[in-house]
């Protein structure tokens, strides 16, 4: 299974035992969701490899404690930290109509109720206190805020987003 055909979950930040137990900061808003997990996907030397789950539980609410079956000892848990989790795409939720995941709408059109279509959705920037569309227009690059109040409607089947910016926001993009 490759990357493309996976979600990140997660990473692995620390060891909770001795006994090979290792603590995850999962990418969710819902972590309570995969503590019934049977295996995961980690990514070791550029490979996903699978691992099979002993048990899981919440951490202080946000973190999940795994004991990984063949993971027994404080330094193989050591080795682990840093190690980033995936799963197959197919075991996401569903989400309700007006709401997507991130990798989902990148090659979405983007229409503004203003400019009308600004362009495609080349990635989502979450590394930013808000998440940016960064749409590519005819080479340039527009940066939105992803803002509920801007997103007056999502289209799936049509791959379109309809947006409501705040004036001068995309012109300072295009001039």
């Amino acid at each position: 299974m490759t990357k493309e055909e996976c979600f990140y979950l997660g990473n692995i930040v620390g060891k909770f035992s001795f006994k090979g137990e290792v603590l995850i900061k999962l990418d969710t808003d819902e972590p309570e969701t995969y503590t019934e997990m049977e295996s995961v996907l980690i990514e070791y030397n550029e490979n996903l490899v699978p691992f099979f789950i002993e048990r899981s539980s919440l951490h202080k609410s946000d973190l999940l404690r795994i004991k990984f079956e063949d993971i027994s000892t404080e330094e193989d848990a050591e080795d682990l930290i840093g190690a980033k989790l995936y799963l197959p795409l197919s075991l996401l939720p569903e989400l309700p109509e007006d709401k997507f995941y991130f990798h989902e709408i990148i090659g979405f059109d983007v229409i503004d109720a203003h400019h009308g279509n600004i362009g495609k959705i080349v990635s989502v920037n979450d590394s930013t206190a808000q998440a940016l569309f960064e749409i590519e227009k005819d080479g340039k690059q527009i940066l939105i805020p992803m803002n509920d109040e801007f997103i007056q409607r999502i289209d799936k089947p049509n791959k379109t987003i309809y947006l409501t910016t705040p004036e001068g926001l995309v012109d300072l993009y295009l001039q």
